[in-house]
């Protein structure tokens, strides 16, 4: 086979196996001997290994593991076989250790008495206050930080009820002093939620973004805004967890929450092919029940069906998650989001004008949606074996067996499964801790996902998320595969990729190359997910 997928037509994954032994030349001239310091029993150590006299021959160097993405535009997954093996016979060493309580406060009193340490908190540098107000765990730090950064209004208790705003022709921009501090102090979960809240919770906080949705049951409750003027063609949608619903960990989401959050999605995205297709929208002022919401999908996927539909102008969903927030001391933002969690939806059109310079219209060009290349790469697979990817892809995860041929260590790469979806680990993770969410029937994208299925993405979503919580993942970025309305292949599923950021693990040459750098076997991650999943 000569598609660069580790999905075999057999079912089965097949994966490379790279067992150097090689020779090099020594071209270097001279030696350079230095004593590096001593041993614990005080006896000298030299750098003498480092200027070998001759020749090298290399026999010993530990096999590496080579797997092609099943998706192959997203490269390819290499392990070190002595990493893994590590891993494979301790599966909960996968975690990351809970950040320990930090306190300036406590630090500089117990240091210099309250008063002097009072007055040394506002005079530490930039770079020591922007770590803390990403690190410290405690309060009376972080309102200090707060009050440094912006200008609060105060009640008589001395409690912020609001920020002070300036007047700049017709906009009135909030009066922040420090901009990089404001954002990382108002995404710490140890500030208090009424600072969380006048700073960037409440509606209106982070702008004029109209709030166009509403959902509300119980103490979850998540507000629905539009960001009209977007980097994404056509505007975009955020459902946010509102502000007296403060959803700072991913371990505080219950499903009524996620619930909110996917229904509005689902209502946006059904109500907007229903006015594309002419059918009569949903009452306004009012959130559609599931039935409801059942009901109008099947209205807008009837239609669709017509053998004279007319060609819809937008024909592809965008959904993504982007979980956590983190600032570097060295100025450098770690992830691309806000703490309070939220989750992001649009439409993307079929086709866009297409133009040679400023003035010289060159026809319509297609438009892009990360759903098509999964689309491409199913229709090569399908022409080169004869069998549908993904059928074969379901197939090979079922039948899976270790890279390392060990019977003794679990198999499974599935975490959690029903009738309806999967949520697995990937053979070829593109981050250490990735895991996926597909649709196991002939579903691919959210308009052919009927109630049942909803439930079960939504459910897959919350569950996986908080297994990468429970491991200690603090920043999580996840987004949707999902096929275009119009095509006509049954066999595309919906899928999902949740990526968390390691700290050690962000992104360097070789990820830019899309070759991402494994420290375990895909099975014995599994097995730490079911573990704590379990607990």
């Amino acid at each position: 086979m000569s598609l660069k997928s580790s999905v075999h037509p057999s079912g089965r994954f097949v994966f490379g196996l790279h067992r150097p032994t090689y020779s090099i030349a020594n071209f270097r001239e001279n030696d350079f001997p230095l004593q590096l310091g001593k041993v614990t029993d005080n006896h000298p150590l030299t750098n003498q290994q480092n200027f070998p006299s001759g020749d090298l021959t290399i026999t010993d160097a530990d096999p590496i593991y080579e797997i092609a993405n099943p998706l192959p535009f997203r490269g390819a997954t290499f392990i070190c076989h002595s990493w893994a093996q590590a891993s494979a016979e301790e599966p909960q060493r996968i975690r990351l250790p809970t950040p320990k309580p930090v306190s300036m406060s406590q630090t500089l009193s117990e240091a210099m008495g309250e008063v002097a340490a009072e007055a040394v908190f506002s005079k530490l540098p930039e770079p020591v206050l922007l770590s803390l107000a990403a690190t410290s765990t405690d309060p009376a730090d972080l309102i200090k930080l707060a009050e440094m950064s912006c200008e609060f209004i105060h009640n008589q208790h001395n409690q912020p009820t609001g920020i002070r705003y300036g007047q700049q022709g017709e906009r009135t921009p909030p009066v922040i002093h420090h901009h990089d501090l404001f954002e990382t102090v108002a995404n710490n979960i140890h500030l208090p939620d009424s600072y969380k809240q006048v700073m960037v919770l409440n509606p209106g906080a982070q702008g004029n973004s109209a709030v166009i949705g509403e959902y509300r049951k119980g103490n979850s409750h998540v507000f629905e805004y539009l960001r009209a003027n977007s980097y994404i063609p056509w505007g975009h949608y955020a459902a946010n967890m509102a502000h007296d619903a403060v959803r700072y960990r991913s371990l505080d989401l219950s499903p009524t929450d996620i619930t909110g959050m996917r229904h509005l999605y689902y209502q946006r995205t059904y109500a907007r092919f229903a006015e594309l297709l002419g059918l009569e929208l949903p009452p306004r002022k009012h959130l559609s029940s599931v039935v409801e919401l059942e009901n109008l999908r099947q209205q807008v996927t009837k239609v669709l069906t017509q053998p004279k539909v007319k060609k819809l102008p937008f024909t592809a969903t965008l959904w993504g998650w982007n979980y956590g927030y983190d600032f570097a001391a060295s100025g450098y933002r770690l992830h691309a989001s806000h703490q309070q969690i939220h989750q992001q939806f649009a439409m993307l059109p079929g086709e866009v004008e297409g133009w040679h310079s400023g003035s010289e219209i060159a026809g319509m060009v297609p438009s892009f949606g990360c759903g098509d290349l999964v689309a491409d790469f199913g229709k090569r697979y399908h022409q080169e074996t004869g069998k549908h990817f993904f059928a074969t892809y379901l197939a090979a995860i079922n039948n899976n067996e270790r890279m390392d041929g060990r019977t003794d260590r679990e198999k499974s790469l599935i975490i959690h499964e029903d009738e309806q979806v999967m949520l697995f680990v990937p053979k070829a993770q593109t981050s250490q801790w990735e895991l996926q969410i597909m649709t196991k029937n002939q579903v691919g994208n959210i308009l052919e996902a009927e109630t049942r299925t909803r439930a079960s993405l939504d459910r897959a979503l919350l569950i996986g998320q908080q297994v990468l919580a429970r491991l200690g993942a603090r920043m999580v970025t996840s987004i949707e595969f999902a096929k275009r309305v119009d095509s006509e292949d049954p066999d595309q599923r919906l899928l999902y990729a949740l990526m968390p950021k390691l700290p050690y693990s962000m992104g360097a040459f070789s990820e830019a190359q899309l070759r991402f750098i494994n420290g375990h076997f895909p099975e014995d991650f599994a097995t730490a997910c079911r573990k704590v999943l379990t607990e």
